[in-house]
């Protein structure tokens, strides 16, 4: 199992996730398709090329999904109850077809769950740089954690 236990998480740990991830048109044409949004910047690159950016952007919700699932190999595989909610959702850069992106995590709280006892839910803090180091997306995810089990404290 890759994820960490509750226990393992400390206030400030920051993970670079080797992952990463080029963004091709197809990705973005399905997933706003998909997700049926029809917004002509995504599915329409004709269209798109008359906005003010010039070319497709990238859906928000698809580097929102990538931030987060990028990050579970290092931080919660195997070992998360469930994400308990999404905060603080920004994306300050544009993301485009064809830009890479890579993601860091960095926890920026914890505490044992007071209704759940054996979880805890640890706060992340998740950016995507593109491949110019510039952050194009940024959240904060609660994830409810299980501890590590007794037999193996």
């Amino acid at each position: 199992m890759a994820g960490l236990w509750f226990e393992d998480f400390e206030e400030g740990m920051v993970f670079e996730h080797e992952w990463t991830r080029t963004i091709t048109e197809t990705d973005n044409k399905w997933f706003s398709l998909l997700t049926m949004n029809p917004q002509p910047l995504h599915i329409d690159s004709h269209a798109a090329t008359r906005s003010v950016w010039g070319r497709p952007l990238v859906n928000s919700l698809l580097t929102l999904g990538l931030m987060v699932g990028m990050s579970v190999h290092d931080t919660t595989l195997g070992t998360t109850v469930g994400n308990l909610g999404m905060s603080e959702v920004r994306f300050p850069h544009p993301l485009f077809e064809g830009d890479t992106i890579r993601v860091r995590t960095t926890v920026i709280a914890k505490r044992e769950s007071r209704s759940r006892p054996g979880e805890g839910i640890v706060t992340f803090r998740h950016e995507a740089l593109n491949q110019d180091d510039i952050v194009c997306g940024i959240c904060e995810r609660q994830a409810l954690m299980m501890m590590r089990p007794k037999e193996e404290a």
